[in-house]
């Protein structure tokens, strides 16, 4: 067990863990953490290529021996989610990440770790600064924005690569082999706002609901834990029949890939009903608690007043399309695979609610292993729009990772792993995008893995690695890689 920072650093792969944890790199705000990786490669001589999506490919040479091997891609994304616990003092956009191992896990303070996917950079990099491991010849690519739109790959030029095997590095379980993963798009409904003003006798209140666990919206989507802003709209619609009050502001979640924890409304009341509020409050309280006395039992609900410098409210229309919008949009499960048992086919995930000066906006990711189910779920997202009164904007579309049981180097992975621990590895599918399918849509005939350590509750501040695992999984991997010499 390692008993502090310095002693963890002593082992490579965390040693560029910490360095990347000290560079900024939320998506979107990635330029120093891609010059930092070419300057890393120039500094040993490597071949660099930054591209204008800050995209970063580095290739290195294979090791003796190794010459007539096939070269291997290796791939993971240098962004991260940035999400901290409410009150903390962390500016993602400088600040470094405070590291601290509990027990024989790595956690930051207060904030998500980013060990997803920091941890491929860091097996990339302990990798490339090697002189002592045995490999083929690599490609390495580091992609951008992958926690958002996935812009990063879609922007690589496939033209840089000549290998065919793909090893992506971003997967969450060990032990596990990843060979298959949904396509992903995202969806935003905008609402036009129609303002007037509250009543004399009105007062702002601060309406929230809080506690709820969250998580990663495709890893995190069969666990049954609450979306906070589908029980917001669930509060509000009960308020709006029986108890006169205006909407000024309803915000819900930070990312569209994240289950939303906490979901907020400004509305504005007579002082004569807070107290008929409060008791619908304490009510619903109780009902969340009952349903979610197992996936989420610490669902809060708080109101407070609040200064208001605005009496601006929704208009009467606009406040009934928005409660309207939060209580149809869909979230969850929408189909379970029929050919993968337990494996979560299609899903969607209201994962952030905003409100501007004109509009509100309600974002959405919508996951699917099957393109045309994907689609179908777009086009009920277009067609509750429109019966809604909302403008539909689409991005981020991403392609699925199709299935290859012929796959040879899943083939590979399957027998080292046998040979290692004398044990079969488990092959699995996820319900969450990963970048292999947008590589295997540039690059024919690719052949793709994805392998990681444990990491748990990533998205959230919450988000741990594992270190045994971490460095067990860095053992298989490069165990893996010297098997590929061709005798």
């Amino acid at each position: 067990m390692y008993n502090n920072l310095q002693e963890l650093t002593q082992h490579i792969v965390f040693q560029y863990f910490a360095e990347i944890s000290a560079i900024p790199r939320g998506s979107g705000n990635e330029q120093a953490i891609s010059d930092y990786l070419v300057r890393f490669a120039q500094e040993r001589d490597l071949e660099v290529i930054q591209d204008t999506a800050l995209n970063v490919i580095i290739k290195k040479a294979a090791t003796v021996g190794y010459e007539s091997a096939p070269i291997i891609i290796i791939q993971g994304h240098m962004d991260m989610v940035c999400e901290k616990n409410k009150g903390t003092v962390h500016d993602f956009d400088k600040d470094p990440l405070q590291l601290r191992i509990v027990g024989d896990m790595l956690y930051a303070t207060d904030t998500t770790l980013g060990a997803d996917n920091g941890i491929a950079v860091a097996y990339a990099l302990a990798l490339l600064d090697s002189t002592d491991i045995p490999h083929p010849a690599l490609e390495v690519v580091i992609t951008t924005e992958e926690e958002t739109t996935m812009n990063g790959a879609i922007a690589v030029d496939a033209s840089h690569f000549t290998g065919k095997i793909f090893i992506n590095l971003d997967s969450e379980e060990d032990g596990k082999l990843l060979v298959s993963s949904a396509g992903g798009v995202h969806v935003t409904q905008v609402l036009p706002i129609v303002w007037t003003n509250a009543s004399h006798e009105q007062v702002a209140y601060h309406l929230q609901i809080k506690g709820l666990k969250g998580g990663h919206s495709g890893i995190s989507i069969d666990k049954g834990r609450a979306n906070s802003t589908k029980l917001l709209g669930r509060l509000l619609h009960d308020l709006s029949t029986e108890i006169p009050y205006s909407i000024q502001q309803i915000t819900g979640g930070l990312k569209s890939n994240a289950i939303p924890r906490e979901a907020q409304a400004v509305i504005f009341i007579s002082q004569n009903d807070v107290n008929k509020v409060n008791e619908k409050i304490a009510q619903w309280e109780l009902i969340f608690k009952n349903e979610l006395q197992l996936a989420d039992p610490d669902v809060s609900i708080s109101l407070e007043q609040k200064d208001s410098h605005s009496t601006a409210v929704l208009s009467e229309e606009t406040k009934h399309k928005a409660i309207t919008a939060l209580l149809l949009i869909p979230h969850g499960i929408q189909a379970m695979s029929m050919g993968i048992e337990g494996l979560v086919e299609s899903s969607t995930n209201l994962g952030v609610v905003t409100t501007t000066d004109t509009t509100i906006q309600f974002e959405n990711e919508i996951r699917s292993s099957i393109k045309s189910a994907k689609a179908n779920m777009v086009t009920q997202a277009k067609s509750l729009a429109d019966m809604v009164g909302c403008e539909v904007l689409i991005d981020a579309d991403y392609p699925e990772w199709p299935y290859n049981p012929e796959s040879q180097v899943k083939k590979l992975f399957e027998e080292t792993y046998r040979e290692k621990y004398g044990k079969d590895i488990d092959v699995i599918a996820v319900h969450a995008g990963i970048e292999c399918g947008v590589f295997m849509e540039k690059i024919p005939g690719l052949d793709a893995v994805s392998l990681g350590p444990d990491m748990y509750h990533v998205h959230t501040p919450d988000e741990h690695l594992s270190i045994p695992s971490t460095i067990n999984n860095w053992e298989y991997f490069i165990y893996t890689l010297k098997r590929m010499k061709v005798d």
